[in-house]
């Protein structure tokens, strides 16, 4: 039996009962000491690929398949239509259907976050709107970046504070650099985080320093900072955050939110361990070979991956055996 294996059987029974008990128990890890979050986004939330048949349709039944095998796993909640779901390929009707696919899918006890940035604060709040009557529980909304120099802190503010005004949801903001070549400027977190509707950020920019800040500065704020990556899930939990939002949740799942668990219980060495674990396989399919190599992978687990959209590439045999032998290299294949 494979090492990864025998890791999920023996960690269920334990995932199973903490369902969400863990988050509910536990104060948010950037919440101010004494108070509780208006909405808690404490765990993990896999940022969900949308599956598409061979031509490339998105394929409804893929998706509640998917989603069935999830409900196993103790996530806080799903992502839809983020940087993973493949958002900028999808029609803005085929955006509200997933939403509302995952919607009917999903136990209502799972939070159902969903992107809904556009570049204009106007198409950014119709879709927010949007996304709330399709049944998303709070909107995570992407820095505009098409203009990216004329996105001052200013700017950002009022964009967001608009968004946040209009929004019938909570809102999440989501800073993605390494896709949008902007990162919400600190001055901009700090100021938004006041709002009353603005509840946390997803940071994908992997600066820690950076993270801890935003829980230290937002901290009389009912305002959660979320890691937007597997790879640095221990260390901003160091620093406080409340959550991830991570890609190679699609893939392991459990080992994720494990590593959630031993975070939240203080049992560093352990996390540690888990966390070096996660590190080369998250880089993978990410960085590395991004959305192709993640629906890759989610095969080898059971998933439905299926093709990409294109402009996006499937990975050469050679990619293939290179993710593989990353898998199998950290003891998950």
């Amino acid at each position: 039996m494979a090492f990864s294996t025998r890791l999920t059987s023996s960690l269920r029974p334990a995932l199973a009962a903490l369902h969400w008990a863990a988050p509910r128990q536990c104060r948010g890890l950037s919440t101010p000491q004494g108070s509780e979050p208006s909405l808690n986004l404490g765990g993990i939330f896999p940022p969900l690929a949308t599956p598409f048949s061979p031509t490339q349709e998105v394929d409804y039944a893929r998706l509640e398949q998917n989603l069935r095998r999830y409900a196993s796993i103790p996530f806080r909640g799903m992502v839809v239509l983020g940087s993973n779901g493949e958002y900028p390929y999808l029609a803005s009707h085929e955006r509200v259907e997933v939403v509302s696919c995952v919607r009917r899918t999903l136990p209502r006890d799972r939070l159902l976050l969903a992107g809904s940035g556009c570049e204009s604060t106007q198409a950014t709040i119709e879709l927010t709107v949007s996304m709330a009557e399709a049944g998303a529980d709070v909107a995570l909304v992407v820095t505009p970046c098409y203009y990216r120099g004329a996105m001052t802190t200013g700017a950002l503010v009022h964009h967001y504070t608009e968004v946040g005004d209009a929004s019938p949801i909570p809102v999440v903001l989501y800073s993605v650099p390494a896709n949008t070549g902007l990162d919400l400027p600190m001055e901009a977190v700090i100021t938004l985080a006041q709002h009353p509707n603005i509840i946390g950020i997803k940071d994908s920019g992997g600066d820690i320093t950076r993270m801890g800040l935003m829980v230290h500065k937002t901290r009389q704020e009912d305002f959660q900072v979320l890691a937007g990556s597997a790879s640095f899930l221990l260390a901003s939990y160091a620093v406080g955050a409340s959550g991830g939002v991570c890609a190679l949740a699609n893939v392991l799942g459990d080992p994720l939110c494990q590593l959630d668990h031993l975070c939240r219980k203080g049992q560093w060495q352990e996390a540690r361990d888990l966390q070096h674990r996660l590190i080369e396989p998250n880089t993978a399919v990410t960085r590395q070979f991004g959305i192709p190599g993640l629906k890759k992978a989610m095969e080898w687990f059971g998933y439905y991956g299926g093709p990409c959209r294109a402009p996006l590439a499937p990975l050469s045999p050679v990619q293939v055996e290179e993710l593989r032998s990353t898998f199998n290299a950290n003891g998950w294949l």
